[in-house]
């Protein structure tokens, strides 16, 4: 990934893509290669953090000690509008499956994670 695009995942906020240049395929998943034709010339792009919800859930207890401050919290699985899917936090009282979600960046553990709300929020 270019560290000129903004990526949560080195510190920055924002979310990454890759997309095949030979065949156009865009994946969110670090892979040197394209899984859909196998090409290796991938360019990076910055994606919109706007998508819609696929699944949502709650983590009522946290998986360790240093996170049980911000249970319970919400998950969610995220259809981004570019065509990649991307788990992301949500508000506790969640956000329904469907419903047009829009990506900011908060602080969970020691570091930044991506956080939908509705688009209809303000």
């Amino acid at each position: 990934m270019s560290p000129d695009i903004p990526d949560w995942t080195t510190g920055g906020e924002g979310l990454a893509l890759a997309r095949c240049r030979a065949c156009g395929h865009v994946q969110y998943a670090r892979r040197p290669f394209c899984p859909a034709c196998g090409g290796e010339d991938l360019g990076t792009e910055a994606a919109s953090g706007r998508g819609t919800v696929y699944a949502v859930t709650l983590v009522a207890r946290a998986p360790s000690p240093d996170l049980q401050a911000h249970a319970p919290y919400g998950i969610a699985l995220v259809d981004a509008e570019e065509g990649f899917r991307f788990m992301a936090h949500c508000p506790p009282d969640g956000v329904a499956i469907g419903e047009p979600v829009r990506t900011t960046f908060r602080a969970f553990g020691a570091g930044l994670v991506p956080f939908v709300t509705p688009e209809s929020q303000p």
